[in-house]
């Protein structure tokens, strides 16, 4: 089963609508995506919690690392860098973190409030290798603005 957009971003307008607490909004957000496509094995956020650091936030899957470094793995890039890491391949990622040996590609993308500050990171890992594609992060992207942008 693949995800459709336009009717995950239906569901989770009318889920979400009127709410601004951060963590409520990833916990729904995290298991609508989780349950939406056969490919998301791991979805979940981690959390900008102090400089530099991200730490577990609400997901659905196995156990996730508790702390990232910014410096460190594709969260930590994205988080850094501010921008989407859509990785093929992990195992080629420099500084990857093995939180699952099972993953082999990983889509994350920045979490931005509704000015424009870094508040955490959405991380989407698929045991198939090159499972996600541009049209994956446009879409995400898309939906994580309409969900935290008005926070």
């Amino acid at each position: 089963m693949r995800v459709n957009y336009q009717d995950l971003a239906k569901t989770v307008a009318a889920l979400t609508e009127g709410e601004t607490d951060e963590v409520a909004l990833m916990a729904t957000l995290a298991c609508e995506l989780h349950h939406s496509d056969d490919r998301f094995d791991w979805t979940g956020f981690y959390r900008v919690t102090e400089p530099e650091v991200l730490k577990i936030g609400p997901y659905q899957g196995g156990h996730g690392c508790l702390v990232i470094p910014f410096a460190r793995g594709v969260c930590g890039a994205a988080a850094r860098t501010d921008t989407v890491q859509l990785v093929e391949d992990v195992e080629a990622f420099p500084g990857h973190i093995a939180c699952s040996s099972s993953t082999r590609s990983e889509i994350v993308l920045p979490v931005r409030n509704g000015v424009g500050a870094v508040i955490g990171v959405l991380d989407i890992d698929s045991d198939q290798p090159g499972a996600f594609t541009q049209e994956d992060a446009d879409c995400l992207a898309a939906l994580l603005e309409s969900v935290f942008g008005r926070l």
